[in-house]
C-alpha cells in the first residue's frame, strides 16, 4: 500500500511579505495622490476659466468696440495653444444684441439680456450641442450719460473644453508619480533583500549550531534588534544542554540501579542451580521485586513527562486538599510501615490547605517520597508528613529521623534549604521522579535537615 506524506504548507518569504505590504501602502498613497491631482486639476481649471471669462468681459466693456467680426470656426486646441480656451462673447445694449462672436444667442435661448452672474446654459445649434459656462457682467452707467442704454456682456466657454483642460492638468500632475512608482518598488525590493541579509546569516548560524556540543551564538551581531533573539536562542541552548546533561546522568542512574538487582538475580539463580534452597529463592524473589520496583518508577517517570509535555492524561489542574491526600496515602502505606517497623504520622493545620494542580501527578510525587523514606531508612524510624502554609507559600514535607549518612550538599536556595536531586541524595530514581513532577506542578523541590529530632526532610513548596 502506497502512503504519501502530507504536504507541508508553503511558507511565506519574509522579504516578499514586507515588500508586498510596503508596496500596497505605496500604491494606496499613489492612488490618493492621483485622486487629489484629478480633483485639483479640475477645480483649478474651473477657477482659472471663470477668472479668465470675467477678465474678458471686463476688458470688452472697457474697450467698447464699435464693430466685432464673427469667428466662424472654434479655436483648435493643439500645439502651443493647448491651454488657450476658446471663449465666445455676446453683448447687449438694452435688450438688443449688438455682438455675438460665435452666433450662440439663438442656440442658448438668450432672447434678452440675462442678469449678471454665473450659470451653465445648454446649447443646441450649428456648433453642436452641450453645456456652456456663462459669466454675465453689466456696465455701470456713467455720470456723463445717465440715460444711455444698459450694457451687459456674456462670456461663454464650452464645458467640454473645461473638462478636457482639467484632465490635462491632472495627468501632468500625476504622470511623474506614475513613472516614479516602479522605481520606488524596485528600490524597496533591493533594500529589503539587502536589509534582511543579517537575518539570513543569523538563520544560517542557528542551523549550523550544535546545541548538544556546547556551542552558543556569538554576540558580535551589528544590530541591536538581534540581541534579544540571540539571547533567547542561547537561553534555549543552555536549557537543552542542561536537560541533555540531566538525561545522561539519569541514564547512568538507571544503569546503576538496575545493575545491582540484575547481578544479584544472576548470582542467586546460579546458586539455586547448584544448591536449591528456600533462602536462595527468597533472595531471588526480593531482587526480582526490586528490579520490578525500579521499572515501575521508570514507567511513572515516563508518564509524568508525557503528561507534562503532551498533556495526554486529560487531567486539568484543580484544587487538591493536601491534608486529605496525605491522609489517604498514609493509610495505604500503614501496613507496609508496620511490616518494616516504621512509624507514620501526619501533621496538618486546622484550616484546610489546597493547591491547584493535577491530582494524579501530586499523588505520584507524595507516594514516591513516602516509599523513599520507607525504603532507605532503618527500622524504628519515624516518618512524618507535614502539611503547612505561611503568608509566603504553602506546601507539604516528608521528614524522617533515620540518620542518613552525610552527603555532599547541593547549592543553597538562599532560604536555608537546598534543591533536592537524585544525585546529591543518592537515593535512586524516586527523588529524580519527584523532581520532574515538581517542575510540572510549578513547585519547588527542596531538601534540608528538618526540625529536631528529624534528620532529613524533603519539601514540595508552592509560592503564593
Amino acid at each position: 500500500m502506497n502512503t504519501t506524506a502530507p504536504r507541508r504548507p508553503r511558507q511565506k518569504v519574509l522579504w516578499r511579505h514586507l515588500w508586498g505590504w510596503t508596496l500596497s501602502a505605496l500604491t494606496l498613497v499613489w492612488l490618493t495622490l492621483m485622486a487629489v491631482a484629478w480633483y485639483t486639476g479640475h477645480h483649478e481649471t474651473e477657477e482659472l476659466s471663470d477668472g479668465h471669462m470675467v477678465g474678458v468681459a471686463r476688458l470688452w466693456l472697457a474697450v467698447s468696440p464699435g464693430a466685432v467680426g464673427e469667428l466662424a470656426q472654434p479655436l483648435a486646441r493643439e500645439g502651443l495653444r493647448s491651454y488657450v480656451q476658446d471663449v465666445a462673447v455676446i453683448e447687449w445694449q438694452g435688450e438688443r444684441v449688438v455682438a455675438d462672436t460665435h452666433r450662440l444667442a439663438a442656440g442658448l435661448g438668450l432672447t434678452q439680456a440675462p442678469a449678471a452672474g454665473e450659470s451653465v446654459r445648454h446649447y443646441e445649434g450649428p456648433m453642436g450641442s452641450g453645456p456652456w459656462r456663462m459669466v454675465v457682467v453689466e456696465a455701470t452707467p456713467t455720470t456723463a450719460a445717465p440715460d444711455a442704454p444698459r450694457r451687459s456682456v456674456a462670456v461663454l466657454m464650452n464645458m467640454a473644453q473645461r473638462v478636457d483642460l482639467g484632465r490635462d492638468v491632472a495627468e501632468h500632475v500625476a504622470r511623474p508619480a506614475l513613472l516614479v512608482l516602479p522605481l520606488v518598488a524596485l528600490g524597496l525590493w533591493w533594500t529589503l533583500r539587502r536589509g534582511l541579509r543579517p537575518l539570513d546569516r543569523l538563520s544560517q548560524e542557528v542551523a549550523e549550531l550544535d546545541a548538544f556540543a556546547g556551542q552558543r551564538l556569538g554576540n558580535q551581531h551589528r544590530f541591536r534588534e538581534f540581541s534579544s533573539t540571540v539571547q533567547a536562542i542561547n537561553t534555549l541552548v543552555d536549557t537543552l544542554q542542561s536537560r541533555a546533561q540531566r538525561e545522561r546522568e539519569f541514564a547512568s542512574d538507571v544503569a546503576h540501579e538496575l545493575r545491582t538487582p540484575l547481578s544479584a538475580i544472576a548470582l542467586q539463580a546460579r546458586a539455586a542451580q547448584h544448591e536449591p534452597s528456600p533462602e536462595h529463592l527468597a533472595q531471588l524473589e526480593r531482587e526480582a521485586l526490586r528490579a520490578g520496583h525500579i521499572l515501575a518508577q521508570l514507567l511513572d517517570m515516563a508518564r509524568a513527562q508525557r503528561v507534562g509535555v503532551n498533556g495526554l492524561s486529560g487531567e486539568a489542574p484543580k484544587p487538591v486538599e493536601l491534608g486529605a491526600l496525605a491522609s489517604e496515602l498514609i493509610s495505604r502505606h500503614a501496613q507496609r510501615g508496620h511490616e518494616t517497623g516504621h512509624e507514620l504520622a501526619l501533621v496538618q493545620p486546622e484550616t484546610p490547605v489546597a493547591v491547584r494542580v493535577q491530582p494524579m501527578l501530586l499523588e505520584l510525587a507524595l507516594r514516591n517520597l513516602l516509599e523513599n523514606a520507607l525504603l532507605h531508612t532503618p527500622a524504628g524510624t519515624q516518618v512524618c508528613v507535614d502539611v503547612w502554609q505561611t503568608p509566603q507559600a504553602v506546601g507539604l514535607s516528608v521528614s524522617d529521623d533515620g540518620q542518613r549518612g552525610a552527603r555532599p550538599q547541593p547549592p543553597s536556595t538562599g532560604t536555608g534549604a537546598t534543591v533536592a536531586t537524585a544525585d546529591t541524595a543518592g537515593l535512586g530514581l524516586g527523588l529524580r521522579l519527584v523532581e520532574r513532577i515538581a517542575e510540572q506542578l510549578g513547585a519547588q523541590f527542596l531538601r534540608d535537615e528538618g526540625d529536631t529530632p528529624m534528620t532529613t526532610r524533603f519539601t514540595l513548596r508552592w509560592p503564593r
